[in-house]
């Protein structure tokens, strides 16, 4: 398989992950580069300076979506498209969603450098606000190119600030002055996407390529609780409308909810507020977030379905909301992406297993589109979404060549 398609650029796909690395870099090693902030917009601006020197057209669509072009020789039919993100959590890694950008605009490069002609048009994408660190909901991009989300809500989000996503698409485009506006939803002949793992089953098995299966469902909950404030030395138990005390116990109980002896479900409490946040205050407000993830359907439904039941049981004399503020389905990725991403790995001699991926990606969005696939790479740990985020390499040059390879095998048909 690998005789007649050429071999990436090790050495400047290096260079290319230290400039953009050092755009928002941290002290610790790490990025700090939120959604169209001035760093990811100089992010962008980089990444466009690369495509002019290439000869690569930019365009931009009505989301900040920000696509780069090598064109085909068959206009008439859709590009084949790979890339990720490159806004970060605060305070996050270097590799989480760039290396996907990376692996994608070194596919562009290599095929140009090879002079090999593809019927359709390869494009790398960025996605525009995966993370959501920034802006809620994330995986705003690609979630509006594939009409899941509403284009004027989502540039009506704001920030902390109260900055508009559209007052940032707007400074995106009025700093990359070259770029061509996009049709927005313009679909694509097939996807692949390259992401580190964020998990360790790669490494701990020796392997270099993750196969990627699909991607676990998940639903998300708002919990406010309601009492009452009073004072902490002088109110009895008895007339205590106490909102922390409610609260604890309905995430100790949902904890049981969601355990299982095989460790499948995802349960987390990663948000949790007390107000007024007195230290002689019987606090009389608290809010904690719920993030529920699942492979399975009837899974996500079952348990997810016991949380306003859980939190309404265990209210005691408060009062308790439960909003579901978002769900995904479960993905599968289909058989004809795996089978081309497995053939190239082991044609190039990687050691390669199937994995589902426990986060959410871009390529979520994609599968309802085209075909669609991802190609994991081994992290340090699995540590991700920190500052001591890393990939070796080795694995990242070998995750580019997969992608590369399935892309111009696609792109020739």
């Amino acid at each position: 398989m690998t005789s007649d398609l050429p071999t990436i650029n090790a050495d400047r796909l290096r260079r290319r992950h230290l400039a953009l690395a050092a755009i928002g870099a941290t002290e610790a090693g790490g990025l700090n580069r939120l959604a169209l902030s001035g760093e990811d917009i100089q992010a962008h601006a980089l990444i466009a300076g690369w495509a002019a020197d290439r000869g690569f057209a930019v365009e931009i669509d009505a989301i900040g979506n920000f696509f780069i072009r090598r064109p085909g020789t068959d206009p008439t039919v859709a590009a084949v498209g790979s890339g990720s993100h490159t806004d970060s959590q605060p305070m996050g890694g270097a590799f989480d969603g760039s290396f996907g950008v990376l692996s994608a605009f070194e596919t562009l490069e290599t095929l140009e450098d090879a002079g090999i002609e593809t019927t359709h048009a390869v494009e790398a994408v960025i996605w525009n606000n995966e993370e959501g660190a920034r802006f809620t909901p994330g995986l705003t991009g690609s979630g509006t190119h594939a009409g899941a989300y509403a284009l004027e809500a989502m540039l009506a989000l704001r920030d902390g600030d109260g900055t508009t996503m559209g007052d940032c698409v707007a400074r995106l485009k009025d700093a990359v002055p070259a770029a061509a506006g996009r049709q927005l939803g313009l679909p694509f002949a097939a996807f692949i996407e390259a992401h580190i793992e964020q998990a360790t089953q790669l490494e701990d098995s020796g392997d270099t390529i993750g196969v990627v299966t699909g991607m676990q469902g998940n639903r998300r909950f708002e919990v406010t609780v309601t009492g009452e404030n009073a004072h902490a030395g002088t109110a009895p138990r008895a007339r205590r409308k106490d909102a922390f005390v409610a609260a604890t116990d309905m995430t100790t109980a949902l904890r049981d909810v969601f355990w299982d002896e095989d460790d499948v479900a995802r349960f987390t409490v990663g948000k949790f507020e007390v107000a007024p946040g007195a230290k002689s205050v019987v606090p009389g407000h608290a809010a904690f977030f719920i993030d529920f993830r699942h492979p399975s359907a009837e899974s996500l439904k079952t348990m997810g379905d016991q949380v306003a039941a859980v939190c309404d049981r265990l209210k005691g004399p408060c009062q308790v909301r439960v909003d579901e503020v978002s769900s995904a389905r479960p993905v599968v990725f289909p058989d004809d992406m795996q089978n081309r991403i497995r053939a190239s790995a082991e044609a190039r001699g990687y050691r390669n297993r199937p994995l589902l991926s426990g986060a959410g990606h871009d390529a979520r969005f994609m599968v309802d589109d085209c075909p669609t696939g991802m190609v994991f790479i081994p992290c340090l740990n699995g540590v991700s979404h920190n500052e001591a985020e890393r990939a070796e390499l080795d694995d990242m040059a070998a995750g580019t060549q997969v992608v590369c390879d399935v892309v111009a095998g696609l792109a020739q048909t």
